[in-house]
């Protein structure tokens, strides 16, 4: 559909007005060309200042886990996204959540809607890991960290029984609960020290090595 052109070495991956105008360096007017391109189809504007290039041009999908890491930053995918990915939970899950240390916010882009949910900076770290597929990283919440991060702003979580909190992780929030006993305490320790919720994650990790 669209003639060869240099934004073929960027498919798959978000890119800002800097990376196409090096894509057309002798232009008169770059902000023109990228106008003409995204009003052509051949880049899909994501927010101010950054694209993806259209899969039918560079023959490879952008992935909206990558998008996650950069439409907002600094960010980790977690929550219920990051849940499923790891098979925690049967459920499919159409709304990407981060957690990110600037205040929260939510982006509709034609890739979907993205949301992010502002915690310390402290706590934002903990149990983080990079992970790369198709060449391609991006970071997101660790098994343990994603449960945590869904108790964290989930007001129905019991915060005093040990009982309620493991029927709501059970019936409520449908968890795995064979991987709920292979998860690392040490993590969900370090969460209680330095977050919100310190009653729950400590009587998570009371369900966990009972």
């Amino acid at each position: 559909m669209f003639k060869k052109n240099p934004l073929i070495q960027y498919a798959g991956l978000p890119i800002t007005s800097a990376d196409i105008r090096l894509c057309f360096p002798n232009l008169a007017s770059p902000q023109k060309k990228i106008q003409a391109l995204e009003k052509s189809g051949e880049i899909i504007r994501l927010k101010r200042n950054l694209y993806i290039v259209n899969s039918e041009l560079g023959g490879k999908a952008t992935d909206p886990c990558l998008c996650a890491n950069h439409l907002y930053g600094p960010s980790y995918i977690s929550v219920q996204w990051a849940m499923r990915y790891y098979g925690m939970i049967p459920e499919r899950v159409y709304l990407m959540t981060s957690i990110t240390t600037k205040r929260s916010r939510e982006f509709r882009t034609p890739l979907g809607t993205f949301s992010y949910m502002h915690v310390p900076a402290s706590y934002f770290p903990i149990g983080v890991k990079s992970i790369e597929e198709d060449r391609v990283g991006f970071l997101i919440a660790g098994r343990e960290k994603a449960l945590c991060d869904t108790i964290l702003y989930d007001s129905f979580v019991p915060h005093k029984s040990v009982k309620a909190l493991y029927i709501y992780l059970e019936e409520d929030m449908r968890l795995d609960m064979d991987i709920l006993y292979e998860l690392d305490t040490d993590i969900i320790q370090k969460c209680a020290e330095t977050g919100p919720k310190s009653q729950i994650f400590t009587n998570l990790i009371k369900i966990i090595k009972r």
